[in-house]
Order: structure tokens, then C-alpha cells, then sequence
């Protein structure tokens, strides 16, 4: 696969506002490790490889282990996450996958119980975040590093 272009030489003063979002979530109050852990969740469900590759690094560098960073794609069926990382992963797949069914009084209800509502604005905008990374990036092929991984 070949990169389509450069986002940010193509469009730098609105992807320096992009930037911006990004750092303000990043420093909204959070855990780092449940950043980490949506936005590599999202990136997944987007086929994100670019993010997917990034935020598994990162989560490992700020010392998330190798057995949860794998068991993101199947967080249902692993008790290795806490109630509140379980309702970030529930919230981040239907907020993902919005045009699904919209988000259900339920699942609002539980989110609700785990997260302020302050917080769950912060997760969903967030996931809104990480939602548009794994779009410009699939879009224009984006590609991660490959230094130490090989093509098969």
C-alpha cells in the first residue's frame, strides 16, 4: 500500500486545530491507560492500522501489558478489565458504530454509573477523536512504521 498523501502538509492550519483537540483530550482528566485503551478499541472496529499500531505502543510505553493490549479486540470475553475500562469499550463501540442503532437509553443509564457526566462527555468526544484520526488515515493511507515488523 502505497500513502496517499500527507494531511498535514495538504491542510496544516486546519490539522493544527486537529492537533489541538487531540492535546486537550489527551490532558482532559482521563487515565492515560483508558486513552489508550479507546482509542485502540475504535481503531480496531475502523481497521486503522496506522492507530491501531501507534496506540498499542504508546499504551505499552506507559506500561499497559502485552496480554490486555491483545485481548482489546475481545475485552467481552476477558476478565482482565476493570467495570469502568468494560463501559469505555461499550460506550466507544456504539459511539463508533453510531449509525448502528444511536446510543440506547441503557447503555446511557450504565455509562452513567461508572462515569460523571462530565467525564462521559470528555470519553465521547474522545471517541470522536480517534474516530477522525482512523478516518484521515485510512482515507489517505496512512502508514505505520515498519522498521522492525516484516511484510509477509
Amino acid at each position: 500500500m502505497k500513502q496517499r498523501l500527507n494531511f498535514f502538509a495538504t491542510a496544516p492550519e486546519l490539522m493544527k486545530q486537529v492537533v489541538a483537540l487531540n492535546t486537550a483530550i489527551n490532558e482532559c482528566g482521563l487515565e492515560h491507560s483508558l486513552l489508550h485503551l479507546i482509542k485502540l478499541r475504535a481503531s480496531q472496529i475502523n481497521g486503522c492500522s496506522y492507530c491501531v499500531d501507534m496506540h498499542s505502543r504508546e499504551a505499552k510505553d506507559d506500561g499497559e501489558t502485552e496480554q490486555r493490549l491483545w485481548l482489546v479486540a475481545a475485552w467481552k470475553e476477558s476478565p482482565l478489565f476493570t467495570d469502568r475500562e468494560r463501559m469505555a469499550f461499550a460506550w466507544t463501540e456504539t459511539v463508533t458504530n453510531i449509525a448502528d442503532a444511536g446510543v440506547p437509553a441503557e447503555l446511557y443509564a450504565e455509562a452513567l454509573e461508572h462515569f460523571s457526566a462530565e467525564e462521559l462527555v470528555k470519553l465521547t468526544v474522545a471517541v470522536g477523536m480517534i474516530n477522525t484520526w482512523n478516518r484521515l488515515c485510512v482515507a489517505f493511507h496512512a502508514l505505520h512504521p515498519v522498521a522492525a515488523a516484516k511484510a509477509a
